[in-house]
């Protein structure tokens, strides 16, 4: 029998016998996602709220990895240790629920050392990351485009070149020739290392040969004046590149939807300039990506402007803005003139106190407009407060903007004023 193109037994399979209500009940699908628990350490004199808030963000991590999470571990410690990262006790409570709980991987919100990572393989029942190692997994899982998918393989290979003892359980000597290392034989693990060495070497030349085509491009699009976003990850860079240049930048409520540098021109009243948008900074990133995304950030090097957009409903975005001005000074722009642009103004919220409250305000207590005139009162930069989502004071961006771009188009073709 057929009903509505799909044979009987098929719809039957589909569900359930009925239950006591007469409904019929239909099987829901199963989560196939891998189950984690994240584990930190918090240092001495860190707030509670801080790691906590640390931890949120190494879940959003997982989550983007495709990774779900199902319990924090924190040990507050001066610092971590050397031998496990945590102390013994918290290991092993950690490894117990993660074999009771089927849990798949465990991951810790620093980056573990060679040893570290052994020591803790040895104790657990599942699979061990750091952060560094999911980081480099999503950047690897992200990437599009054969220039990016080569500088994400670089940081790979570096990271693993010193984590490769341990990782392997055939090291028996091989047999050698006249001539091989090690006279008889070599151990696996070296020629391992060997592998990995001349790989690295091979990546570094092709993006040496992508660089020298990549400035040659950028030479070819003459003096215009070039604007770079830039920002932590999930700011919304991506949705206002796509506002200003009128153009379909993929943009993603993840972090790190960008990785692949993306420039368009854009025109305000005759005004011609270029807009870039760039891969965002995080906390912690990886030294080995800074390194192999060094070309990348050429964009911004050698921006004239940059805007630094910044998640304001965010309850740490001061921190973030520190953060991307301490990378901005690790890959020398930190001299670079800068618009600070606030965004998601329409997902900003605040608690606000009561009247009989006599403890002093904090942030959290701080109401859009309090947080408007503080902001302006003490930047040392122009900024300006919008939703891109919104498009809620979209067109006095622009109108500043422009202004900007003028100024450097001006002072660098002051005879060519008579265009606007």
């Amino acid at each position: 029998m057929i009903r509505c193109g799909i044979p009987f037994f098929l719809l039957y399979s589909m569900v359930k016998p009925k239950n006591e209500n007469n409904k019929p009940q239909v099987e829901e699908p199963q989560d196939l996602r891998q189950r984690a628990v994240v584990v930190a350490v918090i240092r001495d004199q860190q707030p509670i709220e801080q790691a906590e808030e640390f931890l949120a963000e190494l879940e959003f991590l997982a989550e983007t990895a495709d990774i779900v999470t199902v319990r924090r571990f924190t040990q507050r410690l001066p610092q971590p240790s050397s031998r496990i990262y945590v102390g013994p006790g918290k290991l092993e409570e950690i490894a117990q629920y993660a074999e009771a709980n089927e849990i798949d991987v465990v991951i810790f919100d620093d980056e573990l050392s060679p040893s570290q990572t052994r020591n803790i393989e040895q104790a657990m029942p599942c699979k061990v990351l750091d952060r560094t190692r999911l980081i480099l997994d999503i950047f690897m899982s992200r990437a599009r485009t054969a220039y990016a998918k080569t500088q994400v393989q670089l940081a790979q290979y570096e990271y693993l070149l010193p984590r490769l003892t341990g990782m392997w359980t055939h090291l028996e000597r091989q047999r050698g020739g006249t001539g091989t290392r090690g006279g008889a034989g070599e151990r696996e693990i070296e020629t391992d290392r060997r592998i990995v060495r001349n790989r690295i070497s091979k990546l570094k030349e092709d993006l040496q040969k992508i660089d020298r085509q990549m400035a040659v491009q950028r030479s070819n699009r003459g003096h215009m004046v070039r604007v770079a976003l830039v920002g932590y990850t999930n700011v919304g860079k991506s949705t206002l590149m796509n506002l200003i240049s009128k153009s379909e930048v993929f943009a993603e409520n993840k972090l790190f939807a960008t990785l692949d540098t993306t420039v368009r021109k854009v025109v305000f009243d005759n005004l011609p300039f270029l807009l870039s948008d760039t891969v965002g900074f995080i906390r912690k990133l990886p030294t080995q990506l800074i390194e192999s995304f060094k070309s990348t950030l050429d964009e911004v090097r050698e921006a004239d402007l940059l805007v630094h957009v910044v998640d304001i409903s965010h309850p740490n975005f001061e921190e973030q803005i520190d953060v991307v001005k301490q990378t901005l000074q690790d890959i020398g722009a930190g001299d670079k003139p800068v618009y600070l642009v606030f965004n998601k103004i329409d997902a900003y919220t605040y608690e606000k106190k009561d009247e009989d409250d006599l403890t002093p305000a904090t942030r959290k207590n701080l109401s859009l407009e309090d947080l408007k005139q503080s902001w302006i009162a003490k930047a040392n930069t122009p900024c300006i407060f919008i939703s891109a989502v919104e498009r809620m004071n979209i067109e006095k961006l622009r109108g500043d903007l422009y202004g900007m771009v003028r100024e450097i188009h001006a002072g660098r073709y002051p005879f060519n004023n008579f265009l606007y």
